[in-house]
């Protein structure tokens, strides 16, 4: 369990200074960014049609109402915290990039959902979408790669057991 903490504490602050450096903002995270906006925008138009994406920003076309995905909400920081979480649990690395793939597909996932909620808390509610913005969707995004990461552990474990039934007598009579 130490190895783990100390594995994590290295790989965390080191994923992070890389993410801020030229190339990887150039070539990973602004083009991320982009397509982040591009997929909220082609979901909201789905029921609004007036919806348009440019670069990092989403926009009402009538209104001129929209946001704009800046760093610590497109997602990549709470996909970095669930890889240096993955990479140091001991696991192999099948069960790691499958764990790596769909976790931050499941990330990404629900911070679409936060884009798009943003989106029109912005339209609605000023004072509401400061709240939801600052605190409400921080901790989501936060409970949602911690609830992944405790998942993949799991299944991880019932790898490890090789998917061993429970010793017979374990389970209650009538179950």
């Amino acid at each position: 369990m130490i190895r783990f903490f100390l594995v994590f504490l290295l790989l965390l602050p080191t994923l992070l200074v890389l993410e801020l450096t030229g190339p990887v903002q150039e070539w990973l995270v602004l083009p991320w960014t982009s397509l982040l906006t591009r997929i909220s925008a082609f979901l909201l138009r789905v029921f609004d049609p007036g919806v348009l994406s440019y670069g990092k920003v989403l926009m009402d076309a009538k209104t001129g109402i929209g946001v704009s995905v800046e760093a610590g909400c497109n997602g990549i920081e709470a996909c970095l915290i669930l890889i240096a979480a993955m990479a140091a649990y001991p696991a192999g690395w099948k069960m790691k990039l499958a764990g790596l793939l769909a976790g931050s597909l499941a990330v990404q996932a629900v911070n679409v959902l936060r884009v798009v909620s943003l989106f029109y808390l912005a339209r609605w509610n000023k004072e509401f979408f400061e709240f939801a913005h600052l605190y409400l969707w921080q901790a989501l995004i936060m409970i949602d790669v911690l609830v992944v990461w405790l998942v993949w552990i799991r299944l991880v474990a019932r790898q490890a057991s090789g998917d061993a039934p429970p010793p017979s007598g374990s389970l209650p009579a009538g179950a």
